[in-house]
């Protein structure tokens, strides 16, 4: 399936990379500030396009489909790598292009893969914009401010939980309204706080739809777990990658990494994915009664997403970094496509103050 014509004032390249084939967009000046878009899961750079354009003239955008997502080169994902493929690919994208330093921004698990670039590849990122940040503990699996395993074992996190019926859809290209498990409705449901519909549903369904399914690439393997909700992870695809089990370091060295780049945190009222209640979550949905078997707060609470990610982030501003969090009112998983205006106001600020510090 050919990418949906890009907008006005966007171009497009397959760059090759030392590890990959990746498909940029690319908006303002060649000799601008760049600001490189990281997409979340279940979608592509495509969802980029109008903020690229909204950036002020002094400002490149830069939005690579990620390995194995879009239409950039399907390559495996080591789930047991944690985020480091993705974060060694974009750091392999930006020696390709010849930057050597950039404004990121990270829609969840974008964000995910900006806490293991800025300890691997220190010094590259001059700030973070973080869009409902995924926890730096990981998705699932764990419970308290402190990310404390549920179990030894991280059970109820990786490539087991993840809607089959979600990704058989997905598989068939399923465009449809009728399973209230389609890639359109789960969308609209979840990215959105509803009745919100994008202007340009159909390209995004189009490009999320591109997403490499499969055991061994999205959501990835699992095994069965003799713990509660029975599957534990695998070690390919995407899903494995933000288990906890692959990350039980990240937060001690994103807390170690010199320089800490400022960040500012966005996020929806209304998100329902990223949440200390998500609906994506295993303790909260056991606790809803809609997974039969929780074994109870004490054992297998929700995860309380969006405090872990303020409490690392108070951590973060402790040991010498900064960041401000920004709620954005009427609005779920994707606030800069629900709320361009409240975004941009705070996103631009948050840039231009960068640029007028280091002057």
């Amino acid at each position: 399936m050919n990418a949906p014509a890009s907008l006005k004032g966007i171009t497009t390249q397959i760059v090759p990379t030392p590890r990959l084939k990746q498909h940029v967009y690319f908006s303002g000046p060649a000799d601008g500030i760049p600001v490189v878009f990281l997409h979340g899961n279940f979608s592509a750079a495509l969802y980029w396009e109008e903020t690229m354009l909204a950036l002020p003239p002094a400002y490149r955008g830069i939005a690579p489909d990620l390995r194995g997502y879009g239409w950039s080169e399907d390559l495996l994902i080591d789930g047991r790598r944690g985020m480091r493929d993705w974060s060694d690919d974009l750091a392999s994208l930006l020696d390709t292009l010849k930057i050597t330093q950039t404004h990121f921004v990270g829609w969840s698990m974008g964000a995910g893969i900006l806490y293991r670039f800025i300890t691997d590849h220190p010094g590259k990122a001059l700030s973070l914009t973080l869009i409902c940040p995924v926890s730096p503990y990981g998705f699932g699996g764990t419970k308290g401010v402190d990310g404390k395993p549920c179990y030894t074992d991280f059970a109820g996190s990786g490539g087991g939980v993840v809607n089959p019926t979600f990704v058989k859809l997905i598989q068939a290209g399923d465009r449809g309204t009728e399973d209230p498990n389609s890639p359109r409705n789960v969308i609209n449901a979840f990215y959105y706080k509803p009745p919100f519909r994008a202007a340009r549903e159909e390209d995004f369904l189009t490009a999320a739809l591109m997403q490499k399914t499969g055991s061994d690439r999205y959501p990835g393997d699992f095994v069965p777990s003799a713990n509660w909700p029975n599957v534990a992870p695998g070690v390919n695809g995407p899903v494995n990658c933000w288990s906890p089990k692959y990350t039980p370091h990240d937060v001690a060295e994103l807390l170690a990494a010199t320089p800490k780049p400022p960040i500012l945190w966005l996020r929806g009222d209304s998100d329902s994915i990223v949440s200390d209640n998500s609906m994506f979550d295993f303790g909260a949905l056991g606790k809803l009664g809609f997974i039969p078997g929780w074994p109870g707060d004490e054992i297998y609470p929700p995860q309380p997403m969006v405090s872990q990610v303020r409490a690392v982030f108070e951590q973060y501003a402790a040991h010498g970094g900064s960041y401000k969090e920004e709620v954005i009112a009427d609005a779920a998983h994707g606030p800069h496509i629900e709320k361009p205006a409240e975004f941009n106001r705070l996103f631009h600020a948050f840039l231009q103050a960068q640029k007028v510090s280091s002057q």
